[in-house]
């Protein structure tokens, strides 16, 4: 079906949208990249699609366009809610709006499965909005959502990469986490100062190792909190002691945490919850 909405810039003029810093807004209107986004999905004609923070609705018009059954959107800024009023007359019992901030609802808890989260994230808020969701990861078919680049890397990164660390451990240790594709600043009005990243969440059938998230989360932040130091040394925080449970684990002490892979996480998490646990 086309697109019977005016042009995204038609629609900021006519509703005053300039984006809030506050918000971390900084809206996408290129929609061969909105569509490009949506397609990288797959099929959205099952179950619910949700998306954060549409502002003006580019993403949103994308998502509907290419197929989406029904599609939940959260929004804060009050300000975008009559652009979502116009979308959901377009595309009549498709699109559904909840005003209200993204992290404090439960977004696993929206729609009937499959679901299948899509979003250009406020940058401010994406590392967050993602732990949580990483957290439910059943709930969920599939992730796209775009970040800064930076951070796209922490999630990406491998051991031994400088951007390893517990925003990379978390979600690979229960998801394939691949880029997908990159987003230019002028892309985006107004731009960004960093590049851009789209990346895709796909849950692994079971994690790539066994452990309790909560303890594993623990241990992550503790061993990542000094990084520069080595797992002896930084793992003192811990109610135990570091020798002992590192030999435990197998793993050498003089190691610093970027070095470990999640499977050597995952041991040192059960190690820690078997001495403290018992």
């Amino acid at each position: 079906m086309s697109d019977p909405l005016p042009p995204l810039r038609d629609v900021i003029a006519k509703h005053n949208l300039g984006a809030k810093k506050s918000l971390g807004q900084h809206f996408l209107l290129d929609l061969n990249l909105t569509g490009r986004i949506a397609r990288t999905a797959g099929d959205l004609s099952q179950g619910t699609v949700i998306e954060i923070g549409p502002g003006p609705g580019g993403l949103t018009r994308a998502i509907l366009e290419a197929g989406a059954k029904r599609l939940i959107v959260i929004e804060r800024d009050a300000r975008c809610l009559d652009v979502m009023a116009e979308i959901s007359e377009a595309y009549p019992g498709r699109l559904e709006v909840i005003e209200g901030d993204a992290m404090e609802v439960n977004v696993h808890e929206l729609g009937d499965g499959p679901r299948k989260i899509i979003a250009n994230l406020p940058y401010n808020i994406s590392a967050p909005l993602t732990l949580g969701w990483i957290k439910h990861i059943d709930a969920f078919e599939s992730m796209v959502l775009m970040y800064q680049k930076e951070v796209a890397d922490r999630l990406c990164a491998q051991p031994g990469d400088k951007a390893y660390g517990r925003l990379s451990i978390l979600p690979q240790w229960l998801c394939e986490v691949r880029p997908a594709f990159m987003v230019g600043r002028k892309a985006f009005t107004p731009p960004p100062k960093v590049e851009s990243t789209v990346v895709k969440f796909t849950p692994r059938d079971k994690p790539l190792a066994e452990a309790d998230y909560d303890t594993l989360e623990r241990v992550v932040a503790v061993a990542f909190n000094q990084r520069r130091k080595m797992l002896r040394a930084s793992l003192k925080a811990l109610p135990v002691k570091p020798e002992e449970l590192l030999a435990s684990a197998g793993i050498e002490p003089t190691l610093r945490a970027e070095k470990l892979s999640i499977e050597e996480f995952c041991a040192l998490a059960r190690e820690f919850q078997k001495i403290t646990q018992p």
